[in-house]
């Protein structure tokens, strides 16, 4: 597996979790405070795209990875509970690492 699904997977693993916290902020203003419902629903939205371009990738990274379905489906939730997306990003680095070719070509011995 080449380091860039690795990479791709990271970079939007933590993206979405930020934007999952600081839509959770929005969420305490809006309905706490009644502030901020533009941007609650602005945050929303971009964060709902991120979210499934995370999936896409997470998907594309598990397929690679050959994961059974139970673990596909933990990493794939896991954008949807704030905090956790960091955790579980922690975790599939250390198990795929090991699992990354460094990509160069590899020549015949004759």
């Amino acid at each position: 597996m080449k380091s860039s699904v690795l990479t791709r997977y990271r970079v939007m693993a933590y993206v979405t979790a930020v934007m999952l916290l600081v839509l959770c902020v929005c969420m305490i203003f809006k309905y706490g405070f009644d502030k901020g419902e533009g941007l609650t629903l602005v945050v929303s939205q971009v964060h709902g795209v991120l979210y499934i371009i995370y999936l896409i990738f997470a998907f594309d990274l598990g397929s690679k990875a050959k994961w059974p379905f139970g673990k596909l489906l933990w990493v794939l939730v896991s954008g949807t509970i704030p905090t956790a997306a960091f955790f579980v990003e922690r975790k599939v680095v250390r198990e795929v690492e090991p699992l990354i070719t460094d990509g160069s070509p590899v020549t015949a011995k004759a």
